[in-house]
């Protein structure tokens, strides 16, 4: 617990005194969020344009020092696999949002990456980290819920699984990062999850059926990860300071998907992420209507414009969208522990108290 504590509480002091710093040296250099071509046009939008951008160095970079400083504060925590490599995949897709946004600043068009440049560093990032899990981890292929289930998908099929939900999870918090502290916060939510469920599994890891040590050091990194994204919120909520950009949406989406996959919660990611999930359908529903029957079932895609085209305040929005993810997370941690009470011999072991 004390490794969590550290981990969060130092990636928070990072982010939260750190942006400010990060703000004027972007200003500096003229690193400004261009506003889409396409709308929407609304008076508070389109005066976000030249707000500094590349926001996720702090997020990113808070959560790295968090993660180190509690394993070296901390005698008894191990550098496990597990955060290694997930590490390895948050910095990776950084990596790739940030050549999306220099670039994208660079042109002085609100374009960066062409789409197949993205695709290409996403699902390297993605097909690295899944050939981590599988020959250095040795991570279990079967298909996983609130736990591993009975179903194993075998190495090549979990392969190819792990780089869909990667790529998928990193496009998903990035469509959902369009409205000041929406991403960030909704993050900081589903981050608070992972480190309950991470410590959890623990805490009664023959339960589970894992190692110790490869389940604190998750709960550490989604401990360190809930910090920045805590952190950095103060600085990014409406009216913004800075956006974090691909660089932090991409690791942000990347890591939620790395902990599922890690912390064999997989098919629970969709319903703890159900925001990111309903951004996705959202696009792609406007896409497929457009494109097949020449409407709009959206006024503007994602969703959260849509809502902002038609009247909405911009931070009612954000609240509301923040209280559905609540509820999310809310109903995902239920799921996960009214499968532990049913366990069997969970309770009769002494595990409950």
């Amino acid at each position: 617990m004390i490794a969590l504590l550290i981990a969060a509480g130092v990636a928070f002091a990072i982010t939260l005194l750190g942006t400010p710093v990060l703000v004027r040296i972007l200003r500096a250099r003229g690193i400004g969020q261009l506003i889409r071509d396409d709308g929407p046009f609304t008076h508070p939008h389109a005066a976000k344009a030249g707000t500094p951008t590349m926001g996720g160095i702090a997020l990113v970079g808070a959560a790295t020092i968090g993660y180190v400083v509690a394993h070296v504060r901390t005698d008894e925590l191990k550098f496990a696999r597990t955060g290694v490599s997930l590490l390895a995949l948050i910095i990776g897709l950084a990596i790739v949002g940030f050549i999306d946004d220099y670039l994208g600043v660079r042109r002085r068009r609100n374009l960066g990456l062409r789409k197949r440049g993205k695709a290409a560093g996403q699902l390297l990032a993605g097909s690295g980290f899944a050939l981590l899990a599988l020959n250095w981890i040795n991570i279990s292929t079967h298909l996983s819920f609130t736990r591993q289930l009975n179903l194993n998908l075998g190495s090549t099929i979990w392969f190819f699984v792990a780089i869909v939900v990667v790529v998928g999870s990193a496009n998903a918090v990035n469509l959902t990062d369009g409205m000041d502290g929406l991403a960030a916060g909704s993050a900081t939510l589903a981050f608070a999850a992972f480190t309950i469920i991470t410590f959890w599994e623990f805490r009664h890891f023959t339960v589970y059926n894992v190692q110790p040590a490869p389940a604190i050091d998750l709960a550490v990194i989604a401990a360190a990860l809930m910090g920045a994204c805590g952190g950095f919120l103060y600085w990014n909520a409406a009216p913004a300071r800075i956006f974090m950009g691909d660089t932090g949406s991409m690791a942000i989406g990347g890591a939620l998907a790395g902990l599922a996959l890690l912390s064999k919660t997989l098919l629970l990611l969709p319903i703890l992420g159900g925001l990111y999930v309903v951004e996705t359908l959202s696009v792609m529903a406007q896409i497929i209507s457009f494109r097949g029957f020449g409407r709009r079932v959206l006024r503007m895609a994602p969703i959260h414009h849509h809502f902002e085209v038609s009247g909405w305040p911009e931070f009612t929005v954000i609240v509301r969208f923040w209280l559905f993810a609540g509820v999310c997370v809310a109903l995902a941690l239920g799921l996960f522990y009214a499968d532990f009470i049913n366990i069997p011999g969970a309770i009769g072991t002494g595990l409950l108290r």
